[in-house]
């Protein structure tokens, strides 16, 4: 039987929500670690199938468990951050796993190091939890292109402008007083983990570290979970969290030049694709109509700004 400590000195939050079918492998690969100080925070946000009646079946005295009306993720992660008694703390997402080493090793390489934040690699898995090491499967390339500008650039700060290698949520291994300076997570539904690492880099500068070569997370994938609704919040929430952090490290006197810059190739991406789309359009007869008519609409337009400012 394994004595729960009242200051453990990691602390584990899992946010569970409907993953029955997974919470029984994220919750072991949590109480099956090869290092035994720890707790492990569950937090139920309002699961509506069997999660809850799973967490509660283990007797481990580690476990905490806790049910709540539906907040969404980023409220239940808050929540866990307020009951956590750890020196470190750690977040795990319900469907994803630990290897069973992740922890005993961050805590050392954190110690080594004076770490304030480390994250590693991960290891992409179904739901099944096969792994995807096809180098041609989309997710892989898009990884793998991350990586290597980090490589490349060698900021850490810079490569995360141009994409997420930290991955997940579940990455983020803490000390509390990181947290403490960084505060709570944000309010986005779909990038608080992007937000939360630039306010964990502007909070603790030099003391976020990556363990670019050790895989210590399996990150599962489900199919189609990067269509419909969150395949496009998600990237204008990307949009505004890219630009807000970029002008975090921006000088005061060029904010407004890199800000207007910076918005008027957002627009021309989007006016070269709608010119696109139209220019295409017209190779298809059953709508040559309507696309002279807003050819002829936008050269108008554009004749009236220029007789406006001549």
């Amino acid at each position: 039987m394994h004595k729960k400590r009242s200051e453990p000195l990691v602390s584990v939050i899992i946010p569970a929500y409907n993953h029955e079918k997974f919470i029984e492998a994220a919750v072991e690969s949590v109480l099956n670690q090869t290092m035994d100080d720890l707790e492990l925070v569950v937090i139920d946000d309002g699961s509506t199938d069997n999660t809850g009646h799973i967490v509660r079946g283990y007797s481990d005295s580690r476990l905490s468990y806790y049910y709540q009306e539906n907040q969404d993720a980023y409220n239940t992660i808050n929540r866990g951050l307020g009951l956590a008694k750890g020196t470190f703390i750690a977040i795990l997402n319900s469907d994803d796993v630990y290897t069973e080493n992740r922890l005993e090793r961050l805590v050392e390489y954190a110690k080594e190091n004076q770490s304030q934040v480390v994250f590693t690699d991960v290891i992409p898995i179904s739901d099944e939890g096969v792994e995807f090491a096809d180098p041609a499967f989309g997710w892989n390339i898009w990884h793998k292109k991350n990586r290597k500008f980090y490589f490349k650039c060698g900021d850490i700060y810079t490569a995360f402008l141009k994409g997420n290698f930290m991955v997940t949520t579940s990455n983020l291994f803490m000390t509390v007083e990181a947290v403490k300076k960084t505060g709570n997570f944000c309010s986005l539904r779909y990038l608080h983990d992007y937000d939360y690492i630039f306010r964990l880099m502007l909070s603790c500068p030099g003391k976020v570290h990556y363990l670019a070569d050790e895989k210590l997370l399996y990150y599962r994938i489900h199919s189609g979970n990067t269509l419909g609704e969150a395949a496009v919040i998600g990237r204008e929430q990307d949009q505004e969290l890219i630009s807000r952090y970029m002008l975090e490290k921006v000088p005061d006197d060029l904010k407004k030049i890199v800000r207007s810059g910076s918005e008027r190739l957002v627009e021309l991406e989007k006016e070269l694709c709608d010119v696109r789309t139209l220019l295409t359009d017209t190779e298809h007869p059953g709508v040559q109509s309507a696309t002279g008519q807003l050819l002829k609409s936008i050269a108008r337009c554009v004749r009236k700004r220029v007789f406006h400012h001549s």
